[in-house]
């Protein structure tokens, strides 16, 4: 089910940069990220609330808390430059190069969590790697 949902993720991953090129246009990039934070901060509150999630607050750890933040933090940042440059670049460009995160994730990944590399998570990280210098090539 996990790839499902994957597949959805990056089916709307790739109308939000489709959606941010337009939506940025002639106005602030920070701004047009603020606008689209309020949307999402909705979106998910709304979902939260109806699917009675809420009450699943009082467990959280400090370690869940912490984390989260500072996952909170990493997604802002991400978004004010992703932002900024889907309103300078080509959205190929810059979708392609954002989507370096993959083989950052995985490095990361078993530095943190010792997870397994295998030769096809090797050779799968070297080609988006490999794509991404040529999508920002001129």
């Amino acid at each position: 089910m996990w790839f499902y949902y994957a597949l959805l993720s990056a089916l709307f991953a790739a109308f939000t940069a489709i959606f941010a090129k337009i939506g940025v246009s002639n106005i602030n990039s920070n701004l047009a990220t603020g606008i689209r934070t309020v949307i999402i901060l909705v979106l998910v509150w709304s979902i939260v609330f109806i699917n009675g999630e809420a009450k699943e607050m009082g467990s959280l750890s400090k370690m869940n808390i912490l984390f989260l933040v500072l996952s909170g933090v990493a997604t802002g940042l991400s978004w004010l430059f992703y932002f900024k440059a889907l309103q300078i670049g080509k959205v190929s460009q810059v979708a392609a190069v954002d989507k370096l995160s993959v083989a950052i994730a995985i490095i990361l990944s078993v530095l943190f969590f010792k997870e397994t590399v295998t030769l096809k998570t090797v050779i799968g990280a070297l080609l988006i790697i490999s794509g991404t210098i040529l999508f920002a090539l001129k």
